[in-house]
């Protein structure tokens, strides 16, 4: 034992003077032996005043009330004809704090670490401080894996009682985990279940991730998830018996050891219900159930049972109904059976629906798309409808739901709607790099939630060699109260196919202006229909296809043509911001009136399908039809022809250049188009999820059919595939899109553009 501390320990408890004090009235009090403390500052913390007696109990007292302070290392009293002589002995001051060999973290944000904990130039030394601070740095390297980091605190005396305190740091590198191993399991092999895990041994993408970067919290998580993998599996009795982490000698290798008892695999016997019947029926209830007498016992089933179970009682406005399953095990058949008890408690209406979060947007804007109403019956598939409809709006980046019930009632809960709101306005570019054709720019200024109402204003400028675009459009979403929107378009383009393109030659001015409305059917479903009156100038260059020409000099240079529209969409995506289930579906038709210059329609049909294939994994097919004729004798004018390739129909090609091609190998379009696209989203590893970011791999695949003749060819005909990576980022300076392709199909006088984006520009 070190009975120099023992002393010190017990001088700081029961610290009394070197000889008894005999009681006596104290007529004065002098302090004696500070510095930097004022006299004023120990006189109160001294519980001891003139005219006080003070006896051994009292001396005590006064003794431990000044250590207590922190300002001193030694305390004595002494006593000197009726005066009280308090006689101290400062702890030193703090001249500096350096930290040296840290690479890690920065310096500034050590400093005001530790500033926390008491290490400050100017404060009053603690050697306590110094111990937590030198603990605390090796924690924070230890999270960061490694192990091996030493820290050694220094103090070095200086005169007029101050000290300088050093950390000498020595960092070391990183510990990786070797290996991974579990003992006692038989069903799945050990690769099955680490595979599960975040946590993993060094591979070739740890670099990124970081995953095998040893971390408690993660390995508790990982286990957890292997747990659920075996109830899951119908191992009802599966245990982590215990874990094992070691570490090399060098602090270089984590050695991981799990060890399970898998128990037997159970099949689910029956299935029966217990309460809540005079709510909902047994027999409805039972069709909500993923699980079936005879199958394997899976808690994930038994949860999504349940949860379903809870919303029947929660659409029928049972929001607090309670529903468990209570197992009922036959060890020697190793059967379960499944009693599902429900508590569908008191029924329950909405009494206020309260927005937040919405600096900009106004209220009625989020409320109009509410399906729950205020004053009526809970129901769940009208509170996440309502989720749906403000989310799709997209003028948030998240929106949240709470239902706190209120207070001192039973039969009345709120519905709180949290937004956060993000910039709905953008300044858009387009680009795409090509050898041929350099960097192709393109641009738009759009407005879709203006002065927060909901409605939406774009202004469409172009100014590409190519195309050159002026347009405003208009949108009012709730042009009625029942949902009818309604918008005005007007715009001018000007086409010139010339200097670096792969689009056939010629010229174009076309003038136009048109109205246009929506009809919602259902929440998800909706007509629109509208119509536009245009004007366009044709001209020719000394490239200009034959066909091109012979139409020219049929219809003329200048036409007029007012056409109608017609388009049905449905759209049950559970979330704009982040679709991981749902379907798109578009059906629009342009067809030119009689009384105009061309007599034409336009078909067009686009499908797409989200599926969750795992946990933050999205499987999406998308496919799109196109096709157009002539009607009354005419011929398709050559100017609405399809165009495909580029990153919004088959990426790794240039755009616009797939299907027939003139004499000169430009590309004319067509009147077919066919788009298919197979993409799987995935967030970016090692960032977990984010809204605002999003990776994906693809395939692609597309082909564009027309007219031939007349110096036009069917070019390489056939669909062309192409596979790759592609990135979306909702950016602090706006929406970027990148995408690399790169074709399984190539033929000879394809058009190629391996890297693709876009970029736009919030504010």
């Amino acid at each position: 034992m070190d009975f120099k501390k023992l002393a010190l320990l017990l001088s700081l408890l029961y610290a009394t003077p070197s000889q008894a004090i005999e009681p006596f009235v104290v007529k004065d009090i002098r302090v004696e032996g500070i510095q930097r403390t004022e006299a004023g500052t120990v006189f109160s913390y001294l519980p001891i005043k003139v005219g006080d007696t003070l006896d051994d109990t009292k001396s005590a007292s006064a003794i431990r009330a000044l250590f207590a302070t922190g300002f001193f290392k030694d305390v004595r009293l002494e006593v000197e004809q009726g005066v009280l002589v308090v006689l101290v002995r400062e702890r030193p001051a703090i001249a500096s704090v350096t930290i040296e060999g840290v690479k890690d973290f920065p310096k500034d944000q050590l400093s005001n670490s530790m500033k926390m904990v008491g290490l400050a130039e100017g404060r009053i030394f603690d050697k306590s401080a110094l111990d937590k601070a030198v603990q605390e740095l090796k924690r924070q390297y230890v999270a960061r894996g490694k192990y091996g980091v030493t820290v050694k605190g220094r103090v070095t005396e200086l005169e007029r009682n101050r000290v300088a305190v050093n950390l000498d740091v020595m960092e070391g590198g990183v510990s990786t985990i070797k290996q991974i191993n579990f003992v006692g399991n038989h069903a799945f092999p050990g690769d099955e279940l680490q595979d599960m895990m975040k946590l993993n041994t060094s591979n070739w993408k740890s670099w990124i991730t970081k995953d095998d970067q040893y971390s408690k919290q993660k390995l508790s998580g990982d286990l957890e998830t292997v747990r659920s993998h075996y109830l899951d599996n119908g191992y009802l009795e599966f245990t982590i018996d215990s874990t094992q982490v070691s570490i090399s000698p060098d602090k270089q290798d984590i050695y991981i050891t799990v060890n399970v008892t898998e128990g037997d695999k159970y099949t689910v016997s029956e299935i029966k219900f217990s309460g809540g019947e005079k709510v909902l029926s047994h027999d409805l209830a039972r069709t909500q159930l993923t699980i079936k007498p005879g199958s394997v016992f899976s808690r994930k089933e038994i949860s999504e049972s349940t949860r379903k179970i809870t919303e029947q009682f929660g659409d029928l406005g049972y929001a607090f109904a309670n529903v468990n399953v209570i197992p009922e095990l036959d060890k020697e058949k190793h059967t379960a059976s499944l009693t599902i008890v429900s508590e569908p408690g008191q029924r329950v209406y909405v009494r206020r629906i309260n927005v937040a979060g919405n600096t900009k947007t106004r209220d009625e804007v989020i409320r109009r798309e509410f399906r729950q109403m205020e004053s009526a019956w809970y129901a769940t598939s009208k509170l996440k409808k309502s989720k749906q409809k403000v989310d799709r709006l997209e003028y948030f980046s998240a929106v949240n739901i709470e239902t706190p019930p209120i207070q001192g009632t039973a039969d009345q809960l709120d519905v709180n709607i949290t937004v956060k709101e993000k910039s709905t306005g953008s300044l858009n570019v387009s680009a795409g790099l090509s050898s041929g054709e350099g960097l192709i720019l393109g641009g738009s200024i759009s407005q879709s939630n203006i002065f927060g109402s909901g409605n939406f204003l774009s202004t469409q400028v172009n100014t590409s060699k190519i195309n050159q675009v002026y347009s405003v459009s208009y949108t009012n979403p709730y042009y009625t109260d029942t949902g009818i929107s309604r918008g005005f378009d007007v715009y001018k383009r000007t086409t010139k196919t010339v200097n670096g393109t792969v689009m056939a030659r010629y010229l174009s001015d076309t003038i136009g202006t048109g109205i246009r409305f929506g009809v919602p059917l259902d929440d998800d479903d909706s007509l629109q229909y509208g119509l536009s009156a245009e004007r366009t100038t044709l001209g020719i260059t000394a490239l200009t296809p034959q066909r091109y020409i012979d139409y020219i000099n049929t219809f003329g240079a200048t036409t007029s043509n007012l056409s109608a529209t017609i388009g049905l969409n449905h759209d049950s995506r559970d979330s704009a911001i982040y679709t991981t289930q749902g379907t798109v579906r578009r059906a629009y038709t342009e067809i030119s009136m009689p009384i105009s210059s061309q007599q034409y329609y336009k078909l067009n049909f686009q499908q797409q399908w989200f599926y969750p294939v795992a946990r933050d994994v999205t499987f999406m097919l998308n496919g799109e039809l196109g096709f157009g004729n002539g009607y009354g004798n005419k011929t398709f004018p050559f100017f609405k022809n399809f165009y495909a390739g580029g990153i919004g129909s088959v990426r790794g090609y240039q755009p616009n250049s797939l299907g027939p091609i003139d004499a000169s190998g430009f590309s004319t379009g067509g009147t077919k188009r066919v788009v298919a696209n197979a993409e799987l989203l995935f967030p970016i590893p090692g960032q977990g999820r984010d809204p605002s970011l999003r990776m994906s791999a693809f395939v692609d695949a597309g082909a564009v059919y027309g007219q031939t003749g007349g110096g036009v060819t069917a070019g390489v005909a056939g669909f062309r595939y192409t596979t790759g990576v592609a990135l979306a980022w909702l950016s602090p300076v706006g929406p970027l899109k990148i995408s690399v392709g790169t074709p399984i199909n190539k033929q000879q006088g394809d058009r190629l553009q391996m890297f693709q984006f876009t970029l736009g520009s919030l504010f």
